[in-house]
């Protein structure tokens, strides 16, 4: 059976976590787990509640040495040099775009267990995270519009979860509010520079060559438009975005403010974590045992250094970077 190590991510601002103490007793396995020291205090929980449902707190490194790591950001790795041997990594990697992440991966041989490819029924089983994703992106970003929302015409590119979420706070709060589904593109474009905020939460083709937003029509734009890009795809649907970070969220370009933080729900790490405990603690005992259920073998993306998922292939190929 394996050892399962649940490390603390790094990130800015971090704070959520993949399992709380009040789900240790749905595992059978509990013995085979090991968390950071401190992990779950950024959610109100000390050690010694991990300690007695039968889990193991131990250090960093001893953390690294199981041979699975569980990272809530896992694609912001930042101890690959620290890991020895081919590990079983599971988290949200969101491996198509992220080039460096997926290298390291390929190099040690590891294996990705994608968090954000893990459906039950053809649900998302953390759809509740990307809700949330859009009511914080929300909430934050009008901070630096000057702008209350139901001041503001605001169009939410996107129709699935994170849309949703968008679209609670914007309503709740007055917001004159159009959406536009992916069918919607062409109506978009034509009508966005009558918008005084614009959400992206569009899952975005990485393959495509166009853009939704160039930056050619920043300069069409009304001064002072505010651009919320909850996927946070680097200049893939709109040229312009990067990832920012809670600290830092937002840059201006041409006179529009950019706000692209790739990790909203972190601002409600308590909210996030329930969710994520609950739903990931259904998995645990299947990999301590590799036992993998159908959900787990299709979130399986990368399996020992060979890419599964055929998405990063052509991503990395379209960017002239070596595959195996």
């Amino acid at each position: 059976m394996k050892t399962v190590g649940f490390v603390i991510s790094h990130k800015n601002n971090e704070r959520r976590r993949a399992l709380l103490p009040d789900d240790l007793n749905n595992i059978e396995n509990r013995q085979k787990l090991y968390f950071e020291k401190g992990y779950g205090e950024s959610v109100g929980y000390s050690d010694e509640e991990y300690l007695k449902y039968g889990a193991n707190i131990a250090t960093r490194q001893e953390v690294l040495n199981c041979d699975v790591i569980v990272d809530v950001k896992l694609g912001d790795a930042d101890y690959f040099d620290d890991v020895k041997g081919p590990k079983l990594l599971v988290g949200w990697a969101h491996a198509v775009q992220n080039l460096e992440f997926t290298t390291a991966v390929l190099n040690g041989g590891h294996s990705v267990i994608a968090w954000e490819e893990i459906f039950e029924n053809g649900r998302y089983i953390f759809y509740r995270n990307r809700e949330i994703a859009g009511e914080a992106a929300v909430l934050q970003a009008f901070r630096f519009s000057g702008k209350l929302p139901y001041d503001s015409k605001v169009a939410i590119i996107g129709n699935g979860q994170t849309a949703k979420g968008a679209f609670r706070v914007l309503a709740g709060l007055g917001a004159e509010v159009d959406i536009y589904a992916r069918k919607n593109e062409e109506q978009f474009k034509q009508n966005m520079f009558n918008y005084d905020v614009l959400v992206n939460c569009v899952m975005w083709d990485t393959n495509r060559k166009d853009r939704l937003i160039y930056k050619s029509d920043l300069k069409k734009f009304k001064k002072g438009t505010l651009i919320i890009d909850v996927s946070c795809d680097p200049h893939l649907e709109i040229e312009t975005s990067h990832p920012t970070t809670i600290d830092n969220p937002v840059y201006v370009v041409d006179d529009v403010i950019h706000y692209a933080v790739d990790n909203t729900p972190a601002m409600y790490p308590i909210s996030v974590t329930k969710n994520l405990s609950k739903q990931f603690s259904k998995y645990i005992d299947n990999i301590i045992k590799e036992e993998y259920t159908d959900s787990l073998k299709e979130a399986l993306i990368i399996d020992k250094g060979h890419i599964l998922d055929e998405n990063i292939i052509k991503f990395r190929t379209s960017r002239g970077v070596f595959c195996k």
